[in-house]
Parts: C-alpha cells; sequence; structure tokens
C-alpha cells in the first residue's frame, strides 16, 4: 500500500534514551509530508498529462490508421478506376478502329462502284460516239455519192435538151398570144356575128397547140425518165 501524507503526518514513533529531538523530527516530518504532497499533485497532474497524451496518442494513430486505410482504399480505388478506365478506353479505341475500318471499307467498295461504274460509263459512251463517227462518215459518204450523182446529172445533154425544147415551147406560145390577138381585133370589128362565127375556130387553134404541150410534157417525162438514181449500199463496211 502507498503511503499518504497523512501516514506520515500521523505516524507515531516509540520514546528512548537517547533519541532524536521530537521537535526536529516533527519539524522535518511536516517537511516531508508537503514536499511529499507536492510530489504526488506533480505526479497526479503527470499522471493527467499522460493519459491525455496517451490518448492523443490514440486518437492520433486511429487516424493514422484511418488515413492509411483510406489512402490505402484511395489507392484501390485510383487503381480500379485506372483499370477500368484503361478497359474503357481499349474497348473504345478498338471500337474506333473497327467503325474506321468499316467506314474505310465502305468508302473503298463504294469508290470502287462509282470507278467501276464511270469506266462502264466511259466505255458506252466512246463505243456511242464511235458508232455516231461511223455513221456520220457513211452518212457524209453516201451524200457525197448523191450529190456528186446529181452534179452528173446536171452536167448531162439531156438537161441541154431539156432547156432547149423549153425555148421552143415558149416560142409557140408567143406566136399563139398573138395569133389570139389579132383574132380579138377581129372580134372587136363585128361583135356579133364574130362571136358565133369565132368560136370553132378558136377550139381549133387551141387544139392546133395542144401537140406542143404534150411535146414539152412529154420531154420533161423524158428527162425525168434519164435522171440517174442512186442506190445506197445496205453494208456501211462497204464505204469505209
Amino acid at each position: 500500500m502507498a503511503l499518504t501524507p497523512l501516514d506520515i503526518h500521523n505516524k507515531e514513533f516509540n520514546l528512548r534514551m537517547r533519541g532524536y529531538d521530537q521537535d526536529q523530527v516533527n519539524d522535518f516530518l511536516e517537511q516531508v509530508v508537503k514536499d511529499y504532497e507536492a510530489v504526488l499533485k506533480e505526479n497526479d497532474e503527470l499522471q493527467k498529462k499522460v493519459k491525455a497524451n496517451e490518448e492523443k496518442l490514440t486518437y492520433f494513430t486511429d487516424l493514422k490508421d484511418a488515413l492509411n486505410q483510406s489512402i490505402i482504399v484511395a489507392q484501390e480505388a485510383a487503381d480500379k478506376v485506372k483499370t477500368n478506365a484503361q478497359k474503357e478506353a481499349d474497348i473504345i479505341q478498338q471500337s474506333a478502329e473497327k467503325n474506321a475500318q468499316e467506314l474505310l471499307n465502305d468508302a473503298t467498295e463504294k469508290s470502287n462502284r462509282i470507278l467501276e461504274e464511270a469506266s462502264q460509263k466511259a466505255r458506252q459512251i466512246t463505243v456511242q460516239t464511235d458508232d455516231l463517227k461511223k455513221q456520220a462518215r457513211i452518212f457524209r459518204q453516201r451524200l457525197q455519192v448523191m450529190l456528186e450523182s446529181q452534179l452528173e446529172v446536171v452536167k448531162s445533154p439531156e438537161w441541154n435538151e431539156l432547156l432547149k425544147q423549153d425555148d421552143d415551147t415558149l416560142d409557140q406560145f408567143q406566136d399563139s398570144d398573138a395569133m389570139y390577138g389579132s383574132m380579138s381585133s377581129d372580134i372587136d370589128n363585128n361583135v356579133n356575128s364574130t362571136i358565133i362565127n369565132s368560136e370553132a375556130p378558136v377550139s381549133d387553134q387551141y387544139m392546133t397547140q395542144a401537140p406542143a404541150d404534150d411535146q414539152t410534157v412529154n420531154s420533161e417525162n423524158n428527162s425525168a425518165e434519164s435522171v440517174t438514181t442512186v442506190v445506197f449500199p445496205d453494208d456501211p463496211d462497204s464505204l469505209e
């Protein structure tokens, strides 16, 4: 059991011969009591401080553990987030690469199809152009043949003969007009009698001129029959 200041203060000693001075002993004991009380008080305060410090130490230790645990949890969460982010980034990258490849394939296929269609159209246009050129050459050659044949017809002697016959016919018509004018004068001199008597001669005279007209028509028919007929070949390659 620990000694208390009261125990020291109430302590009684037996008296013997040649013992210590009682007053000095009592004074010393009083001083010891005071010093012991001060030491106990200081010790008590130190105990309180130690307890407070232990509580603080416990608090900070717990805080440190909590912080360490939080750091560990945060690190694990960060690692997990980083891992998930990396996985998502890889998935997004793979998806983007796949989509880009699909778009590239589609664009390549579409461009190849467009080029193929354009090439086919170009070949068709080339063939059509060649056909048009061929038809144009054939038409030109046919037109040239026709014009040359018509020119030969115009230069033929039949045309000269036809023009000469036209001149003779014109002279005959002029003679007929003169005769008709003379008869008109006679009719004016004797209107009543000449109208009745002149109808037959006029008809005869008009009929007399008819052979000239028939001759002109026959000449024209003969000239028409002498026109050269142009026959175009059915095979276009024969003109090339």
